[in-house]
């Protein structure tokens, strides 16, 4: 057990720190401290030596060299019980240290914040707070470290049960926190350097620093463990407020990120009300409408048996009359920028269904070019599939209408966030037939025509998606027998030449967008 006698205190953040370090007076512990930390526990009569009366050096350029200095490193990291240490310890008039309490400049706030230059953000990176961490973590077995107000009252309660001692088991606690602080900060101001000098986004060392979220009631089954770590707290998913409901699982969370990124895509390509309905991770069902209840409707009718225990997504707020609706099935999750009074009391009827918001900052997807794959012993790391092409190349006789090309702008965008082999047949920006995860493509194009003809579509004047190229005519051919009049694919199969005059046979209209979408 280390007895409590000497601390450094200096914190940007001052949450609670006047009540804390007036506790730690009481257990007579003597304060150094810092100017502007100084200064506030002085205002409050708490006593305090200022660090450079202590040790006869002036804070320097501009408060960029204030604890840098022997005295200090060197209270801390001595080792208390070898004599040569505490000889050279007194010779140089350097006292122990058993407590340093610091935080770090806020650099994430500042890069996360709407204005802010390069210079301000390099003014935002601590170096003596970052070496005061270190060093204390270092030399836990004699030296306690605190880096957030969030720890004062537990380091209070221990010191109460201890007489005012510290257990070399609560300091390495301590120290594994800290450190794990110090690497956090660092990864972030890494990586902020790293977007700067923009010369590739595939660097040397791959910086991953995620902060623990929330853990989640179970992983993709019941018996495997869960949990949400976030790159930062203040983007996308991160920035979750769920109204009402059970905790969300981890497929919960896979699947919200999906509608998410569908509503924010389909937000950027049409202006319409729209309705994402999703099931384990493939679109069961997308609409467009006028109306968010209409786009439910239409999005609900286009599998009426999938969508069960599904996941809704809408791009507008959710009012009244849209969850009369959505309360006579049984849905796990509904995502929407907003849910009105009405709503929110029709749906806490049911009171395991998750409604949550997710602010939505565009800005913040400059921050999320990468998707990660975790395979055993590594990750796969490549960027998101975020490029919507757009020099389309009709290679048919048949040239498709404008009304047209806007449908097979829906029913591709759709069809990016099926899983592959991939195809998705929609009309009226509706889908009417999806086909997901087949090993060969003619059989998702068969699922996805039979899915519709099930529900009662026609397929006649509608058009038809494909992620990747057709490796034979037989798709195409299957498809156009049944009534679809026009197609989008990526091509690039040896075979295009014979897929193209398959479609000029049949009197189908093709587009090739050089782009191909798969989603494992």
């Amino acid at each position: 057990m280390n007895k409590i006698e000497r601390a450094v205190i200096s914190v940007s953040d001052k949450t609670n720190l006047v009540d804390f370090v007036r506790k730690l007076t009481s257990f007579n512990i003597e304060i150094l401290s810092t100017g502007g930390t100084a200064k506030i526990l002085m205002d409050n009569n708490i006593s305090v030596k200022k660090i450079e009366d202590y040790t006869g050096f002036q804070e320097i350029f501009d408060g960029r060299v204030k604890t840098l200095h022997p005295k200090i490193f060197g209270g801390i990291l001595f080792i208390r019980e070898d004599e040569k240490h505490k000889e050279e310890a007194k010779r140089n008039g350097i006292l122990p240290i058993d407590l340093v309490v610091v935080d770090l400049y806020p650099f994430e706030k500042v890069i996360n914040s709407k204005n802010f230059s390069f210079q301000d953000a390099i003014e935002n990176i601590d170096i003596g707070g970052v070496s005061l961490i270190r060093a204390a973590a270092k030399n836990h077995k004699y030296v306690s470290i605190l880096c957030s107000p969030n720890d004062y009252d537990d380091f209070i309660l221990h010191l109460e049960k201890n007489n005012g001692y510290v257990s070399e088991e609560y300091n390495l606690s301590l120290a594994v926190k800290a450190f794990s602080v110090c690497s956090r900060y660092d990864s972030i101001i890494y990586s902020w350097l790293l977007e700067q000098e923009n010369k590739t986004i595939f660097p040397q060392i791959l910086p991953l620093s995620l902060s623990l979220v929330k853990e989640l009631r179970y992983g993709e089954n019941p018996h495997q463990r869960a949990a949400f770590y976030s790159f930062s707290k203040k983007r996308l998913l991160s920035n979750i407020e769920q109204l009402q409901g059970k905790e969300l699982s981890f497929n919960n969370m896979l699947d919200l990120n999906t509608v998410f990124e569908m509503i924010y895509a389909i937000n950027n390509n049409f202006n319409s009300a729209a309705c994402v309905i999703l099931k384990h991770n493939n679109p069961c069902g997308v609409a467009l409408a006028e109306s968010i209840s209409e786009a439910f409707k239409r999005a609900k009718d286009a599998d009426p048996v999938s969508m069960f225990g599904g996941i809704i997504g809408f791009n507008l707020p959710v009012d009244g009359n849209t969850a009369k609706d959505i309360s006579e099935y049984f849905f796990e999750v509904i995502y929407a920028p907003d849910f009105s009074e009405d709503a929110i009391n029709i749906l806490s009827n049911k009171k395991n269904l998750r409604l949550v918001k997710i602010p939505v900052d565009p800005d913040d997807f400059k921050y999320n070019r990468l998707d990660y794959k975790t395979i055993r012993g590594g990750i796969l790391v490549q960027e998101t599939d975020d490029l919507y092409e757009k020099d389309w190349k009709v290679v048919t006789k048949k040239q498709p209408s404008q009304d047209t090309l806007e449908e097979l702008k829906f029913a591709l965008l759709v069809c990016r966030f099926v899983k592959s082999n991939a195809i998705v047949i929609s009309k009226n920006f509706q889908t009417i037939g999806i086909g997901a995860g087949q090993m060969s493509r003619i059989d998702s194009v068969k699922i996805a025509c039979e899915k519709a003809k099930n529900f009662g579509f026609s397929l006649e004047k509608s058009v038809l998606s494909s992620d990747a190229f057709f490796p034979f005519p037989d798709g195409v051919e299957y498809a156009a027998e049944r009534g679809v009049d026009a197609v989008v694919q990526p091509g690039g199969s040896i075979k295009d030449k014979e897929v193209i005059e398959a479609c000029d046979r049949l009197g189908v209209s093709m587009v090739i967008t050089g782009v191909r979408h798969f989603r494992h």
